[in-house]
């Protein structure tokens, strides 16, 4: 899996990494258009909006075929929904709401097959393999598989060095909105108690070397130590530019013309 060993280095270097998750709207011509931005990977979300099986093992197909990291969120950190996620060919999970080492075990037994798990491969998901023999399977998908456990509520965080220390984790994930309401304050990103939460699973991760992904404002997120980071929803990226472009023409301030904006 080269795009995910690309991810992978990234992640762990000392730059910025930025990306998005697809939640309204996925189409193969978005993929070309991130890669296109220079946008570092992208997580098509399972969790709140389906999309179809074709369409996003097309889009996981495209982006197999650029090097460019493309992952999925199912809609749950369990066998069935994970064992699937993985047939549609992406090169990670990102997984909601992870509250345990036992959960830490059954993603473990989705994602491997025989003798580490029990994942049945098989639909487009067989495309990053040159044979179907195991070790074909190991060292091309397995060995580079990237998995982002999500930490969302107060179990979560109670086990968050645990989680960050197994040895499937690559980095953590956090759920901003949802772990805020399980410390209830939900939603207040400056309440003392989920700053205090963020610094601790940001600090669970680096205490074993790894990073913590976290989908919010660069601006803040940045100068609290974050550097693997969502930037937002690509249909809410555009809504927010053309607000803003829309108010620049009102307001008659300088805005760049159509054959700029165009490539």
């Amino acid at each position: 899996m080269k795009s995910a060993q690309i991810l992978k280095t990234k992640i762990s270097g000392p730059g910025v990494t930025t990306g998005v998750i697809i939640t309204f709207h996925l189409w193969p011509g978005l993929i070309e258009l991130l890669i296109r931005s220079g946008i570092d990977y992208a997580i098509i979300d399972l969790e709140h909006l389906t999309h179809s099986n074709e369409m996003i093992a097309d889009c996981c197909a495209i982006a197999r075929r650029a090097d460019f990291p493309v992952l999925i969120r199912p809609p749950e950190a369990e066998f069935s929904p994970i064992r699937l996620a993985m047939d549609l060919g992406p090169c990670g999970l990102l997984l909601p709401y992870v509250s345990s080492v036992e959960t830490m075990a059954t993603i473990q037994q989705a994602v491997y097959m025989a003798p580490r798990g029990r994942r049945r491969p098989g639909g487009h998901g067989n495309f990053w393999v040159s044979s179907y023999n195991y070790e074909s399977f190991r060292s091309e998908v397995e060995d580079d598989l990237i998995i982002l456990p999500q930490i969302e509520n107060k179990a979560g965080l109670a086990c968050v060095a645990a989680i960050a220390a197994h040895p499937l984790t690559t980095a953590l994930a956090i759920g901003p909105y949802d772990l805020s309401a399980s410390l209830g304050c939900c939603w207040n990103p400056e309440a003392p108690e989920l700053i205090r939460a963020l610094d601790t699973i940001r600090t669970a991760g680096e205490a074993v070397g790894k990073k913590t992904w976290i989908i919010g404002n660069p601006d803040t997120l940045i100068p609290r130590g974050f550097r693997f980071i969502g930037i937002s929803e690509p249909i809410l990226l555009m809504e927010g530019a053309l607000r803003d472009l829309s108010q620049r023409v009102k307001q008659g301030s300088s805005t760049p013309s159509v054959a700029e904006l165009l490539p």
